[in-house]
């Protein structure tokens, strides 16, 4: 079977795209605007990008509908700073509960129970339940398109990293004490945890990768 992305509606691109990268960590994105009203949003389109500087990014697509910017969106471009905190298994219902699509100036801390901690270096507050939140300032933004199905690349400089003491071995994170969960396609979520194989690299002398 072959398809060709742009013949098909964006939604069923959407379903496609979904469906193929898999599973999918989730950024937990705490913003503020200029206001001080605060803003937790879910989305699964997040990586690392690089460790020297240590940068991240994170793609929030436009609102259904009109196509509108989200207001993670929106905070960051007015700010310049936010938060992502990791998702665990002891915090997805959270998570999901600020997935709703709620009316813009809706605190998302308050809906879902979640606890806001003070930052080290940014306004944004943190998730005090993740356990490992990554304060970021914006890097750039990088537009496609402005309609719905389109997105932003969201790309952060992490200045500082919070880690749960307990989760911290040797220079590491604990995976399987951090227990993290990952998206699927639909409503599915897989535990990062379960049912894991070890693979050793090979590596030669004269490797430069």
């Amino acid at each position: 079977m072959k398809v060709q992305p742009d013949t098909l509606a964006w939604k069923e691109a959407y379903k496609l795209l979904i469906g193929s990268v898999v599973p999918r960590p989730i950024a937990f994105v705490s913003t503020m605007d200029r206001s001080g009203d605060v803003n937790l949003a879910p989305f699964s389109f997040f990586t690392g990008i690089c460790a020297d500087p240590m940068m991240v990014c994170f793609a929030p697509m436009r609102k259904a509908g009109e196509g509108d910017k989200k207001d993670t969106l929106l905070n960051i471009e007015e700010t310049k700073e936010f938060v992502i905190n990791i998702v665990s298994e002891k915090i997805a219902e959270q998570m999901n509960e600020c997935a709703t699509p709620y009316a813009k100036g809706t605190d998302e801390f308050l809906t879902s129970g979640l606890t806001k901690e003070l930052s080290e270096l940014i306004s944004p507050p943190r998730v005090k339940e993740s356990d490992v939140q990554l304060e970021c300032t914006l890097d750039q933004i990088v537009e496609f398109g402005n309609h719905e199905g389109s997105g932003s690349l969201v790309i952060g400089k992490v200045v500082m990293v919070h880690v749960r003491d307990e989760l911290y071995e040797d220079g590491r994170i604990n995976t399987k004490k951090l227990s993290p969960v990952g998206r699927l396609a639909g409503q599915e979520y897989s535990r990062a945890t379960a049912d894991t194989f070890t693979l050793i690299r090979k590596t030669t002398a004269n490797e430069k990768s």
